[in-house]
């Protein structure tokens, strides 16, 4: 019956959840992320299915403690549905539990980060919306901000809307004492950051003339 359950998942396949959940009332209770890796949750937001993921998260309680379930890479399915841009089901999951705008994934990683690196600005933006501090957040190890990330990834135009929208310092460094500017020097960036005045102010900044 599990399998079922995850096929209709990957299929987006609303029936069929409703007739397995309908037959075993239990089983959505007695899935765990160490027999299969992941939940049905986390496949149907990956795959993008919205009517699914609405229907898995109306069924109290079970579907508001799957959305808070971290698969065997700790993310959750709200880290899914922002890196692949699905902002409605971003929002569903937000609704369910904005808290897990600040889960960490297995490299630190929490959904505002992923939808940065990946471009995802109107999820960004209502990420943003319901958690400024995850956006603060720094990641793992490497202490790069979500602004270094977005200058690692070329993701200008969140690196925008970040600015406008957070408290995060252009001058913040990360493990290895680099600046964002630093990594727009190392890849050649530097004049898309200085075309656009509404992000940097590159005359008054002491470490870009360093790096230069």
């Amino acid at each position: 019956m599990a399998k079922m359950l995850y096929k209709a998942a990957a299929e987006g396949n609303v029936q069929a959840l409703r007739r397995i959940t309908g037959e075993d009332g239990t089983i959505l209770d007695r899935i765990t992320v160490e027999e299969f890796g992941e939940t049905p949750l986390h496949v149907a937001a990956m795959c993008g299915h919205f009517d699914f993921v609405k229907e898995i998260l109306d069924l109290k309680p079970q579907g508001l403690r799957l959305a808070s379930e971290l698969d065997s890479r700790r993310r959750s399915p709200l880290h899914l549905a922002s890196a692949k841009g699905y902002l409605e089901i971003v929002k569903l999951l937000i609704s369910a539990n904005p808290e897990m705008c600040k889960a960490q994934d297995r490299d630190g990683r929490n959904p505002l980060h992923l939808a940065a690196i990946k471009g995802r600005v109107r999820v960004l933006e209502e990420l943003v919306g319901a958690s400024r501090e995850a956006a603060e957040d720094r990641v793992g190890p490497s202490g790069e901000t979500i602004l270094h990330l977005c200058v690692k990834h070329s993701q200008f135009e969140a690196l925008k809307l970040l600015m406008e929208k957070t408290a995060n310092d252009v001058n913040s460094k990360d493990a290895d004492g680099n600046t964002i500017l630093h990594l727009a020097v190392s890849d050649k960036q530097v004049e898309v950051l200085y075309s656009n005045s509404t992000l940097l102010d590159l005359h008054s900044n002491e470490n870009f003339k360093l790096v230069l």
